[in-house]
């Protein structure tokens, strides 16, 4: 089988930066189907090829590398699809409909000319200029697939690449057409921009273009800063984007990531200015953690523990702020061991990163505060084991004991006693909790039965 092949895109722009990757992209001028399929046997007959028929693609895993076989292409859109009617082409026109000109880029495998870069577009130049421009005229890019506008800013954020200015100010005309993309692929160039080294880059780019408008509305909604009687608040997107940043040095948990993105959701539901007291967004966590779920189904993320990890952690990121202050008692350390259980780590880390402020001294003196805490939860949890802790006494025991079915009172039995462990009037043994069980449910007119 004679076809002309190259290597092509990712792969190649990784290999110039010295970057690692695990992808390559191979484009012939025929059949790629029908190469990767030849490929195998000829490699290694073992190897499974995953056939995409309705795509024109086949993939092949060779170790831990990933391989893309697709024949070379031209494309052409309707004005309200992304789905493009596909011919088969030469590389110039394979090259011709790639989003960026360092995407373009491609390397023969062939016998006569094995190795030769093909770069029709000056995508050399731009990896040595740092920059992200398109291939053809920008607007002709993005029209025909809007997904490629949160690619570039996805590339920039990753390589630290300016993106150009016609192409920038392209994204900006074009950015209401990105609501033609499926929420799943944007959620899933969201969630790149987000692991990357510093998410700010993307986010600021994705809210200056206006897409985040039409993909993100809830972030837009915290931008700005209000003024009443020369009081002023933190405009809380721009503080959103340094949390974020600030965890990211810590972190590449994706899911901490996005507890630190939504941390203060509910602000914008929760703000007022009180006289004398100025700007207020009391009890935003609880409403920013009530927010999560239509947050996470209107961005089709993942309705599971994820979600639930997120909200519990946006619910909980303001209580460690009042143990920073004095005359903070053993039970409200332990309320907090409770709640956070097996997340309390990445809830101090969260909470460590919400510390922003031009004035160094405030963040030398919040930091101190955070060690102080972090050391009298390590010293409660030492002497009362109550991080994921489960109370001595079980709805089944109350039962058992009293001769009870399922009911109300079991569960404000059980609550009961949970709660003075907590307060500390009763030991976090099975003994006295036991015999606190007897007394709460005798003032109840309940006895044991013998």
């Amino acid at each position: 089988m004679q076809l002309e092949t190259y290597a092509i895109g990712g792969f190649v722009r990784d290999k110039i930066l010295k970057r690692v990757t695990k992808d390559i992209d191979i484009v012939c001028v025929g059949n790629g189907i029908e190469l990767a399929q030849q490929f195998a046997i000829s490699f290694n007959p073992a190897i499974k090829v995953s056939v995409f028929k309705n795509y024109g693609t086949a993939h092949v895993k060779v170790d831990q590398i990933e391989v893309e076989f697709v024949g070379a292409r031209k494309e052409s859109y309707e004005l309200h699809t992304r789905n493009p009617f596909v011919q088969q082409g030469t590389l110039q026109e394979d090259q011709e409909r790639r989003d960026l000109t360092i995407n373009a880029l491609a390397i023969s495998l062939n016998k006569n000319n094995f190795g030769q870069l093909l770069d029709p577009f000056n995508g050399l130049q731009d990896l040595e200029d740092k920059i992200l421009k398109t291939p053809l005229e920008p607007s002709k890019t993005f029209s025909d697939d809007p997904l490629r506008m949160m690619r570039i800013i996805r590339f920039a954020a990753q390589l630290h690449f300016k993106i150009e200015k016609n192409t920038l100010a392209s994204i900006k005309e074009n950015a209401e057409r990105i609501q033609i993309i499926t929420k799943e692929r944007i959620a899933e160039e969201l969630n790149k921009i987000i692991l990357t080294e510093k998410p700010s880059i993307g986010f600021e780019l994705l809210y200056k273009t206006n897409i985040l408008s039409f993909i993100f509305p809830h972030l837009v909604d915290l931008v700005g800063v209000q003024i009443i009687d020369g009081k002023g608040h933190k405009d809380n997107f721009y503080h959103t984007l340094q949390v974020l940043d600030n965890i990211s040095l810590n972190t590449n948990n994706l899911w901490l990531r996005w507890a630190a993105l939504l941390h203060d959701i509910g602000k914008p539901a929760t703000k007022m200015f009180e006289t004398g007291t100025g700007w207020t967004f009391h009890n935003h966590e609880w409403v920013g953690g009530q927010m999560i779920p239509g947050i996470f189904k209107f961005l089709k993320l993942p309705m599971n523990e994820h979600l639930k990890y997120v909200q519990k952690l946006v619910f909980l990121h303001h209580r460690p702020v009042s143990l920073t202050k004095d005359n903070i008692s053993d039970s409200a350390i332990r309320r907090l061991l409770f709640d956070a259980g097996e997340d309390l780590d990445d809830l101090l880390t969260l909470c460590n990163a919400d510390i922003t402020s031009k004035n160094l001294e405030k963040v030398s003196r919040y930091k101190e505060n955070y060690e102080l805490v972090k050391e009298r939860l390590r010293i409660v949890e030492e002497n009362d084991h109550i991080r994921n802790w489960q109370p001595p006494i079980s709805g089944e025991l109350i039962m058992q004991t009293f001769g009870l079915t399922p009911s109300k009172m079991v569960g404000t039995i059980k609550d009961a006693v949970r709660e003075a462990i907590l307060d500390g009037k009763v030991k976090n043994t099975y003994q006295d909790a036991f015999h606190f069980m007897l007394d709460f449910a005798k003032c109840h007119n309940l006895e044991p039965i013998s």
